[in-house]
């Protein structure tokens, strides 16, 4: 469950993808919550990696998760790196 202001995508439109979750990392406006599949599900203000859908054919067989103030990254069993958000902030 979460809560907070009602710009970007809310926890509400994703919830059913919210199951078998590992850990959770955020940004200052977003969250995402890596599953034990594999997989990373986002939500909160679009821009700051509350929506990764450009990224979400490479985030798969995830790790590990971290957020920083305004960008996501993800690492990868093969070991490569995906980000999203803002990109000077190291999003992609």
């Amino acid at each position: 469950v979460s809560w907070g202001g009602l710009e970007g995508v809310g926890n509400q439109q994703i919830q059913d993808e919210l199951y078998d979750v590992v850990d959770i990392a955020a940004t200052d406006l977003s969250f995402a919550a890596w599953r034990a599949d594999g997989r990373v599900v986002t939500w909160g203000n679009r821009g700051n990696g509350g929506d990764s859908l450009a990224a979400q054919m490479q985030l798969k067989n995830v790790k590990e998760v971290v957020g920083a103030s305004s960008a996501f990254a993800a690492i990868c069993q093969n070991g490569s790196v995906v980000t999203w958000g803002v990109p000077s902030a190291g999003g992609e």
